[in-house]
Order: C-alpha cells, then sequence, then structure tokens
C-alpha cells in the first residue's frame, strides 16, 4: 500500500519519502507509525514526550528520565551514564511493543515524532500527559541536515547539498514534515486541552533551564521538594543532562543506537552536534533565512504562535 503513495526525495538517501495524510515519512516509520495507531494502548498515568527530528529530543528525554528517576539514581548512577537518551525512553514507532517493561519499572515515558493527527486513539482517551518542544525552523533544519548529511557519509551515499535541502524543507518533504503544520498540529491540541499538555520551546529553555525543568517536574506530578531545592538537585540533573556533559560520555561518542537492527544502526555521536540556538547564522545565507521565516510567518499568522 506504502508504495503507492507520493514519493519524494529522502534528501539523498537511497529510501523514497512517501506522503500519507499530508506528512512525509520513510516507508519503515510510517509502516510502524500505522501499526502504533492499532496496537498501542496508552494508560492515564503514561507521560508523552512529542517532537519533531532535531528539537531537542535527546535532551528532553535525558531531563525528564532523570528526573523522574532521580529518586532512584544519581549523578553517579543514572542510567544516563552508560546508555544514550533515546534508549533509557523508547519510541513510541519502534518500541511500543516492549513499553510495558519500563512501566513495569516505574518509568512512565515514551517518546514520538509522530505528528498529532497520528497518535494513536488511546493517547487522547486516556487523558495521559503531553510534553511538546518546538524549535526555530531554521535551527531545526540546519540540525537536521547535518545529521543526515553524516548519516548519508556513514551509509556511503552522497548527500545533496544545502540549497536542494532548504528547497526541500520549505515544500515541506522532510521527515515528518511539513514542520510547521506537525508544529501546528500540537499547538492546537494544546489550546484544546491545556491541563494535559506543556508547550515547550527550545530558544526559551535555554534560557532559564533550571526554570523549565521544575515545571516539567510540577507538570510529571513529581516536584522537588524544598529540601531537594536547598540540596541543588534540579541544578545537578541540569548540569548531567547537559550537551557539554552527555556529549562527552564515551556510550555517546563511540557507541552505536539500535545495533543489529539494520538501517536503524547509527552511530550515537552522530545525534550530538552542538546543541546551539542561532546556529544557522553560520549555514544559512540571508535569502536562505528570509525564505524560511516567510513561510513560518505565513504558515503561522493566526495561530498566536511565534517560532523565530
Amino acid at each position: 500500500m506504502i508504495s503507492n503513495f507520493p514519493k519524494g526525495n529522502n534528501w539523498g538517501l537511497p529510501d523514497h519519502l512517501y506522503q500519507y495524510q499530508g506528512f512525509w515519512f520513510t516507508p519503515l516509520f510510517l509502516q510502524r507509525v500505522m501499526l502504533a495507531q492499532q496496537q498501542f494502548e496508552a494508560q492515564p498515568t503514561n507521560i508523552i514526550l512529542y517532537s519533531a527530528p532535531r528539537t531537542g529530543t535527546a535532551w528532553l528525554k535525558s531531563l525528564t528520565f532523570a528526573t523522574i528517576t532521580r529518586t532512584s539514581y544519581d549523578d553517579s548512577t543514572t542510567p544516563l551514564l552508560f546508555k544514550m537518551p533515546h534508549d533509557v525512553v523508547p519510541f513510541m514507532e519502534l518500541d511500543h511493543a516492549h513499553f510495558s517493561a519500563n512501566r513495569h519499572l516505574g518509568i512512565p515515558l515514551l517518546a514520538t515524532h509522530a505528528p498529532y493527527s497520528f497518535l494513536p486513539a488511546s493517547i487522547i482517551d486516556s487523558g495521559c500527559k503531553i510534553i511538546y518542544i518546538c524549535r526555530d525552523p531554521k535551527d531545526t533544519f540546519v540540525s537536521m541536515y547535518h545529521i543526515l548529511t553524516r548519516y548519508a557519509k556513514s551509509q556511503n551515499t552522497q548527500p545533496i547539498e544545502l540549497d536542494e535541502a532548504v528547497e526541500l524543507f520549505c515544500e515541506g518533504v522532510s521527515w515528518y514534515g511539513p514542520y510547521w503544520d506537525r508544529v501546528l498540529g500540537y499547538w492546537n491540541a494544546m489550546l484544546e486541552h491545556p491541563d494535559k499538555f506543556i508547550f515547550l520551546k527550545y530558544e526559551e529553555m535555554n534560557e532559564d533551564i533550571v526554570l523549565y525543568l521544575k515545571k516539567l517536574a510540577e507538570f510529571m506530578g513529581c516536584p522537588f521538594s524544598s529540601e531537594e531545592q536547598q540540596k541543588g538537585v534540579p541544578e545537578k540533573i541540569v548540569k548531567m543532562c547537559s550537551f557539554e556533559n552527555l556529549s562527552n560520555l564515551e556510550v555517546n561518542k563511540s557507541g552505536k543506537h539500535r545495533e543489529g537492527q539494520g538501517n536503524l544502526g547509527i552511530e550515537n555521536n552522530i545525534y550530538f552536534r552542538k546543541g546551539k540556538v542561532e546556529d544557522w547564522k553560520n549555514y544559512l545565507t540571508p535569502k536562505m533565512a528570509t525564505r524560511l521565516d516567510q513561510i513560518t510567518q505565513q504558515k503561522l499568522s493566526s495561530s498566536g504562535l511565534s517560532l523565530n
């Protein structure tokens, strides 16, 4: 069935992207999203982390995992020291069949890149909590381009040029794209269910990470006590989950995510690039940046949401 859907350029990688219900997917991820729609049963206690690729997924996973498990581990025993963030918080698309193991350990976190309209009905019906993070489209694009370029080289494939990638991104042809449409899907859902949503912006979090971590802890139902705050527990978690710390851990420098799972296997270090705000200024021409800003303004004009 998937082979009959409209095809798009997968940024130079061998597989095509396929368009389904307005969004673009690789064949494997589309298949897995559709399976999750049919099979995943959310519980009211679940906490689902949503993000587009390259918008702070690993960072959000590490912060929420470290916060929820802080009574079981500290910064010298946490699994984040020997497992990458994508291995401690499973992806709905790829791991939903094994999620029950995490539930039994008292870890309710599950992540997904899927657009809101593709979520299993049980997630909405169960009333579980939803955490969404978004990022300036310009930085999102640059980070996505670099990870796919590095991945293409690891597969001995010639990556596409930057200007061609900009064109595809602007047309919405990117993993789980169009980017703006998926952000709007979650923004509108948050407006409809404000008690179940927390909507984060990567740039704002960077300005005061401790403040946002405290908000996350309260939202997840595990607020920091006054004693924990006096002992600097939030600050310790922020330091442990910082880009500088995570990217320098041996597991994230030399390990491999999903090793033995075919094309899903990726060197861990590919996931850690810079983690900087406004890094797009080092790569995009003024014309490219202006075009992305114009699309952002046009797409979000009547939503009340700003991304740049």
